[in-house]
């Protein structure tokens, strides 16, 4: 990787950082005179009211971090990809923007499943619009509607996971730099600003969010990042040819896909709508079993910092060495969904105190 790769995404996320940095106590602040606070209570394990619009200063952030990429293609210090038009980019931030207006509209008023929805799939829709699909995989007329599933898939199994503190931004900056190693070895300079500025803003965010967590990062926050990496996984990771193009980044991202689909299926086996919370998930189990927060969440970032360091591997050795690591990694991790019994029945929000 050359020097200028490295300062070039460094200063990305550097600006990012600090953005979030000054942007997130303006945005604490004025969400506390609003009172558009957390409560404690139910699944929730805050023992105080926490701001909720943390999205806010990790949006501030990530569009700080693309106007430095404007700014350095305009003044010549590096080609940045906003030198040319580039549309599946720009449908790409245009889907960015209406994924953070949707969350960031049921923090403060709260949204119905099915207008949630709806705004993720729109959302989805732009940068499909514009040319961003699944390729080198023979989907044929599945490649829209099962690209859209990848996109509002990525931006849900975050805003599900998002349940401690530090908990999602650490687990998108992790897999974030995953996709960052991916895309500077295939060369993908979108996918390589996306993630080198999700990154930024997460560790920004991170230093009020870490438990305890003085803000959270809200609904507005958690689709955000989560669409952001669907959509970087689709413009860099995923533009091999090579064998298992789909299940790396999956991989990557694999605890808040273990924890989705578990919930999915526990739900189900209760005839409860998917939807519909309830406190079975990765760490509320290791809450249960006396884990502290900060220990539940730093068990969980290694988890994910080991699936991480396995999809970046797939990438580098031979196809029988990928179906190794792969057996290993979805082996392990359904070994340990078992062990926290991630699939027996748990108690949903609204069900009597046990």
């Amino acid at each position: 990787m050359a020097d200028f790769e490295v300062l070039h995404y460094f200063a990305l996320g550097a600006v990012a950082l600090v953005a979030t940095l000054l942007a997130t106590p303006i945005v604490r602040d004025l969400s506390v005179r609003a009172s558009l606070v957390d409560r404690p209570g139910g699944r929730k394990v805050h023992l105080k009211a926490v701001p909720r619009l943390g999205g806010i200063g990790m949006f501030v952030g990530f569009v700080a971090a693309l106007a430095l990429e404007v700014a350095g293609g305009s003044a010549g210090w590096w080609p940045a990809i906003f030198a040319r038009l580039d549309l599946p980019l720009m449908g790409t931030l245009a889907g960015c923007v209406l994924i953070f207006i949707v969350g960031l509209i049921d923090d403060l008023r709260g949204l119905s499943p099915a207008m949630k929805f709806g705004g993720q799939l729109t959302a989805a829709a732009l940068p499909i619009a514009a040319g961003v699909h699944i390729q080198h995989v023979p989907l044929g007329v599945f490649t829209y509607p099962v690209t859209a599933i990848w996109i509002v898939g990525f931006a849900n199994v975050f805003n599900l996971i998002d349940g401690l503190d530090g908990l999602a931004a650490g687990v998108a900056a992790i897999a974030a730099a995953s996709f960052l190693l991916i895309a500077i070895d295939m060369n993908t300079l979108v996918a390589g600003v996306l993630a080198a500025s999700l990154i930024g803003a997460c560790v920004g965010f991170l230093r009020y969010n870490f438990n305890p967590a003085s803000i959270i990062m809200g609904d507005s926050g958690a689709l955000l990042i989560g669409y952001i990496l669907g959509c970087t996984a689709l413009l860099g990771v995923m533009k091999s040819a090579a064998a298992l193009t789909l299940v790396a980044p999956l991989i990557v991202i694999g605890v808040p896909v273990f924890d989705t689909g578990s919930a999915i299926i526990r739900r189900w086996r209760s005839g409860r709508p998917i939807h519909e919370a309830d406190n079975g998930h990765i760490h509320h189990r290791l809450l249960h079993l006396g884990f502290s927060q900060r220990q539940t969440v730093l068990t969980i970032y290694v988890w994910s910092a080991a699936l991480a360091i396995g999809g970046y591997l797939m990438g580098h050795v031979a196809i029988s060495m990928r179906v190794v690591i792969l057996v290993a990694l979805v082996g392990l991790s359904g070994v340990t969904a078992w062990r926290l019994r991630l699939f027996e029945k748990a108690r949903f929000h609204g069900d009597d105190e046990e």
